[in-house]
C-alpha cells in the first residue's frame, strides 16, 4: 500500500519536493483557494500549525482552482498572497488540480480507498482536509466546513502525535 511519501509536489520555486521530507510527522493536507468563503480557515490553519508544529505536526497546503475559479492566482502572485496577506508559515505548494482527470497523483491517492486503503472521499470544495499518520497513511478526512481548530480535528492530531 502506498503512502504520501511515494509522492512529490512542486514548490513555488519550481523545485520538486518529496513528501518523504515529512516522514515521521502527523500531516494535515488541505486544498485551498484565496477567493473561497472558507478562506477564513487560513488563520485557523496557521494557529493550528503554530500550536502543534514543535510536536511533529505539519500542514501542507495545495491551492487549486477546481471549484468555480476561486483560486485565480498562480506563481509569485499566489506565493505573495499566502506569505504576506495570510501570513502562512507552513508549506504551500504550487497550484494543482485536486479532482477529475488531471488531478495531481497525490490527490488521486488521498481520495481513493482503492489506493490508500482507508478513505474514499474526493474533495467536493476547497478546504477539504486529510489527516495523515506518522507512517504516511491516510487516517481520516474533514469536509470543508470543519474548522481546523475544532475539537474533533485537534483530538485526532493529539492522538496521532502520541502514537
Amino acid at each position: 500500500m502506498n503512502t504520501i511519501y511515494d509522492y512529490s509536489a512542486l514548490e513555488f520555486s519550481g523545485q520538486e519536493r518529496s513528501l518523504k521530507d515529512f516522514s515521521g510527522k502527523v500531516v494535515l493536507i488541505v486544498n485551498t483557494a484565496s477567493k473561497c468563503y472558507f478562506k477564513r480557515q487560513f488563520k485557523s490553519l496557521e494557529q493550528l500549525y503554530r500550536q502543534y508544529r514543535d510536536q511533529g505536526f505539519e500542514i501542507l497546503a495545495f491551492p487549486c482552482n477546481d471549484f468555480f475559479n476561486q483560486e485565480p492566482r498562480s506563481g509569485l502572485n499566489l506565493e505573495t498572497y499566502c506569505r504576506l496577506k495570510e501570513q502562512l508559515t507552513f508549506p504551500v505548494f504550487k497550484r494543482i488540480h485536486v479532482k477529475g482527470e488531471y488531478a495531481h497523483p497525490l490527490y488521486k491517492y488521498l481520495s481513493s480507498k482503492e489506493l490508500n486503503g482507508r478513505v474514499d472521499s474526493k474533495p467536493v470544495w476547497n478546504f477539504h482536509k486529510y489527516i495523515i499518520d506518522k507512517s504516511g497513511r491516510v487516517v481520516d478526512f474533514y469536509c470543508p466546513f470543519t474548522n481546523p481548530l475544532s475539537s474533533r480535528v485537534q483530538a485526532q492530531i493529539r492522538r496521532l502525535l502520541a502514537e
